[in-house]
């Protein structure tokens, strides 16, 4: 009869080692949350409060990718996000419709502005419309800084163009920057050009800027934020309960309450106003 050796000390130690190391990685896997979101909501400071909050109550570690709406939603049609924070609401029901998202819903809102230096050499402020400030911008030949990026404030500004009858690609005024709102707004402040901004991201650096808000108000400039959970059915590696997690914290009446008055210490005004609950139709969408 053949009796087998035991195994060596080192051996069983080996094992459990490797079997120890995979459990931990599998968890680690586990434990993060890839979120795509806007600049806007970086730039203006909300995710730093909102973020380690989330990530303290979840035991999740959240890596946040902030681009263009635009961007983001590339991301998610590639499966690279688990959730995404966006603000371009024509582009987001193409999203939907694509069926590479689900439970798209309302979180909050504030407003475009367009944004100049106090001067105001194209005359504008006061303007009727935001698309008659766009004409005037264009007649003078002014120079106007866009983002250029695909982002949701990029989207809005096409359109005002558009509704201005106005296509200003290619004329020597207006200028691409291919960056984030902030980047945006400082190289606008730099040249004393004018930009289309979201009031967050404004409120936020205003200090140093030098910039005035020139038109704002109208219902047009309305801007709208959205959370949408990448759908796993079409990614499997898509965290769904992961993103379901952030999804009911972002629009839990604590985190809600923690929106609307974020800024207004500082700034005088909440930089965002929050919408969890509310019916699309009384934001006019």
């Amino acid at each position: 009869m053949t009796i087998s050796k035991p195994r060596s000390l080192f051996t069983t130690l080996f094992t459990l080692l490797i079997l120890s190391l995979a459990f931990t990685t599998a968890g680690a896997a586990s434990k993060n949350l890839i979120l795509a979101t806007t600049t806007s909501t970086q730039d203006s400071g909300l995710l730093d409060l909102l973020i380690p909050i989330f990530e303290k109550e979840s035991g999740l570690f959240v890596k946040t990718i902030a681009v263009g709406s635009g961007q983001a939603m590339k991301m998610g049609e590639k499966g690279e996000a688990d959730v995404l924070l966006v603000h371009s609401p024509d582009a987001e029901k193409k999203f939907m419709m694509g069926e590479f998202g689900i439970n798209r819903r309302l979180v909050m809102h504030n407003d475009f502005i367009l944004v100049g230096p106090g001067a105001d050499p194209a005359k504008i402020k006061g303007a009727k419309s935001s698309t008659a400030a766009f004409r005037q911008i264009a007649a003078t030949g002014l120079l106007f800084l866009s983002r250029g990026d695909n982002s949701g404030t990029h989207a809005k500004e096409k359109g005002l163009w558009k509704g201005a009858g106005i296509n200003p690609e290619g004329q020597k005024w207006y200028q691409q920057t291919g960056l984030g709102m902030g980047q945006t707004l400082n190289i606008a402040a730099e040249k004393k050009g004018y930009t289309l901004a979201d009031r967050g991201t404004y409120l936020a650096m205003k200090r140093t800027l030098g910039m005035e808000i020139l038109v704002e108000g109208e219902p047009l400039l309305l801007n709208i934020y959205h959370v949408i959970e990448v759908n796993p059915l079409k990614w499997p590696k898509v965290n769904g309960a992961e993103a379901r997690a952030f999804t009911e914290f972002i629009l839990s009446k604590k985190v809600q309450d923690l929106i609307s008055k974020f800024g207004a210490e500082k700034y005088g005004s909440p930089l965002f106003f929050p919408d969890a609950g509310k019916k699309p139709e009384t934001l006019g969408l």
